[in-house]
């Protein structure tokens, strides 16, 4: 379990085929100065778990279907990262819950650079359109983030004129994450609220409408 707040920028120093997924090598002196075998060690929004380690580095194993999923399958060596080692029970939840299981991918349409603030404008595939709403909590790359806009429910669906969210970062988390260097047509991972996933499903399966008993009405 993570909360969204990035401890630091990694990098990928190295990835090597393993079976049908990737072996990554990550540069990341805070993360790996005392991390085990295997602990989770959120990469950019992936919760990934530590089969090797040395003073600055830490090696994981992904598989096909995360590399198929989330935005980490078009990484390449030299690709800088926003790095979360797993919530210790008792701290403080300075984020939001976040697990590191990726939802589906989005893409920068928009950046808003202000004095002070940035506003990023990305892409939300349509089946996660439900589940983000106005000052609500999202996750990208990893980052808790708060939903500052929302395309409306009757938006269509595609990346050009579909559906997407706005979220406005400040100096802070321009400066502490990956997200200071986006650019319009670059993909991040997205993993939205838990409390909005649960709910969709209980609704998934009540009844859209009841039917009337026969020879008489409700």
């Amino acid at each position: 379990m993570f909360t969204g707040i990035i401890e630091e920028i990694g990098e990928i120093t190295a990835i090597a085929p393993s079976g049908d997924g990737w072996r990554l090598t990550v540069r990341a002196p805070r993360a790996a100065a005392d991390a085990v075998h295997g602990e989770s060690i959120a990469v950019s929004g992936v919760c990934l778990t530590v089969v090797g380690s040395t003073d600055d580095t830490f090696d994981t194993d992904v598989m096909k279907q995360t590399l198929d999923v989330a935005a980490i399958g078009g990484a390449v060596v030299g690709t800088r990262v926003n790095i979360e080692k797993a919530m210790p029970v008792g701290a403080r939840l300075g984020g939001h819950i976040v697990q590191g299981h990726v939802d589906g991918v989005g893409e920068v349409l928009e950046v808003r650079p202000g004095a002070q603030w940035s506003v990023l404008r990305i892409s939300l595939p349509a089946d996660l359109a439900p589940l983000v709403v106005d000052k609500g909590s999202i996750s990208v790359d990893g980052t808790s983030l708060t939903v500052s806009a929302v395309s409306g429910p009757s938006t269509s669906s595609g990346t050009q004129g579909g559906h997407w969210f706005e979220v406005s970062l400040i100096p802070e988390t321009l400066a502490a994450t990956t997200l200071g260097a986006r650019a319009v047509g670059d993909r991040v991972n997205l993993e939205t609220d838990i409390l909005a996933r649960h709910v969709e499903r209980l609704l998934a399966f009540r009844p859209t409408t009841s039917a009337a008993p026969e020879g008489g009405s409700r």
